[in-house]
């Protein structure tokens, strides 16, 4: 067992107070020592924390004992440190971006359990779409699997003519952690696809339940582990560095803060391009320090990561001062 883990997990459920809850989560991350990334918009939740055994059980019993999130799955990764350097808790209009108009409460793809999954993903009439970003299938996905140019889920209608010929088919969509997939899918069938599946728990609880076999390469993720092991039966690396063209699964953001691209580089070229992706890379004055892992902390511009805890500790003041009896 390993000293940290790592919980993802998203939840389709409605938020009427998005910014009260907001400062109510973010104080109890922080009084439980949690960091990640989270995004409360009013259609629910979605977030990746980060902590020990005994705070990660403290956070997912907190959500679930909110009587709107008593349902969530979370897909529990041990780690050897904390995967976050600092706690961002947002609020947005959706938990993915998508604008794709589709409601998954109202109508999604089936859900395909990881081991149901499994049994299928050889069968010739199923087809494997994966509806993640092209620089993560392009360091990991599943054999045979048809995948899109597309940098975010807003540009799927860009791409459905490319699958327009399958409308007949069995259709398994996948992606991370399946939050994509519940939008993806009820796209799908918005548009006319007639048997749509999706992999429930996506990619990460496939590994964690299957063992992952027959995805090729690694999964990328959201935290400063930028890519993980997935598949321990049959795995193989399918990306080459971006650089020397040498076989290489290390993801990276380009240090250069105005490119941030998301590229595999080996360690040798890494090291040589100080995390730049290119010579203009590696002489641009915007430039990061590279630390050897290629990851890079997102700054939040539009909520501090006290303000919770000023809420709370203003709300404490009022409550106290409404208490204090009248002086005689």
């Amino acid at each position: 067992m390993k000293p940290y883990r790592v919980i993802l997990y998203y939840c389709y459920s409605p938020i009427a107070d998005t910014e009260s809850y907001r400062d109510e989560h973010h104080v109890f991350c922080v009084q439980n020592n949690l960091l990640g990334r989270i995004i409360i918009a009013p259609e629910g939740l979605n977030g990746t924390v980060s902590g020990t055994p005994e705070d990660c059980d403290a956070y997912m019993h907190y959500v679930r004992s909110d009587a709107r999130f008593a349902h969530v799955q979370f897909k529990i990764e041990e780690h050897d440190t904390v995967a976050f350097q600092k706690l961002h808790v947002r609020v947005k209009d959706e938990i993915v971006n998508s604008d794709l108009g589709v409601d998954p409460l109202v109508r999604t793809g089936k859900h395909l359990e990881p081991s149901d999954f499994k049994k299928l993903i050889n069968d010739p009439d199923v087809v494997l779409v994966d509806m993640r970003s092209d620089y993560e299938h392009e360091v990991g996905k599943f054999k045979g699997a048809i995948t899109f140019d597309m940098h975010n889920l807003r540009e799927l209608p860009d791409h459905v003519h490319e699958i327009e010929h399958l409308k007949d088919k069995k259709i398994v969509t996948y992606c991370t952690g399946g939050i994509k997939c519940e939008k993806a899918s009820a796209y799908l069938l918005d548009q006319g696809f007639k048997d749509v599946y999706q992999l429930h728990g996506g990619i990460i609880r496939y590994g964690l339940e299957e063992g992952g076999e027959n995805f090729d390469g690694k999964c990328y993720v959201f935290d400063n582990r930028i890519t993980v092991e997935v598949n321990s039966l049959n795995p193989t690396i399918i990306s080459t560095c971006f650089i020397c063209n040498e076989s290489c699964d290390r993801m990276i953001n380009c240090a250069n803060a105005e490119c941030n691209t998301h590229v595999p580089v080996c360690h040798k070229c890494g090291d040589e391009m100080e995390g730049a992706c290119s010579p203009e890379c590696k002489a641009h004055p915007g430039k990061r320090i590279y630390d050897g892992t290629g990851y890079y902390v997102s700054q939040s511009n539009h909520y501090h990561p006290l303000q919770g805890l000023k809420s709370q500790k203003k709300n404490i003041k009022k409550l106290k001062l409404a208490e204090r009896p009248a002086s005689v």
